[in-house]
């Protein structure tokens, strides 16, 4: 766990997302929540992440996303050096444990 994040407000965020219970529940929480720019970013970003973790090369995720290098590298500096948030996810879509 990150430490620098933990606070009531966002152990609050993090509760309510866990509530919901389908991918159109989703949409319409984080359609409140967040602005379109905003949603799109993080959408990126796990795309970036699930590329990089297939080995793909920063030039075709470049192509493929629209990501800039900068983003692509700072994802990439989470999945080696991060809390390994990606890889529970990841782990979890793919039904492992």
């Amino acid at each position: 766990m990150n430490s620098k994040l933990k606070d009531e407000n966002i152990d609050y965020l993090f509760s309510a997302i866990m509530q919901l219970k389908s991918i159109e529940e989703c949409y319409d929480f984080f359609d409140d929540l967040c602005t379109v720019p905003e949603l799109k970013a993080m959408a990126q970003r796990i795309v970036v992440a699930r590329m990089l973790k297939d080995n793909m090369v920063y030039s075709d995720i470049v192509k493929a996303t629209g990501a800039s290098t900068a983003t692509i590298s700072r994802v990439n500096r989470s999945l080696h050096y991060g809390c390994q948030g990606y890889d529970i996810a990841f782990d979890r879509l793919a039904g492992k444990k």
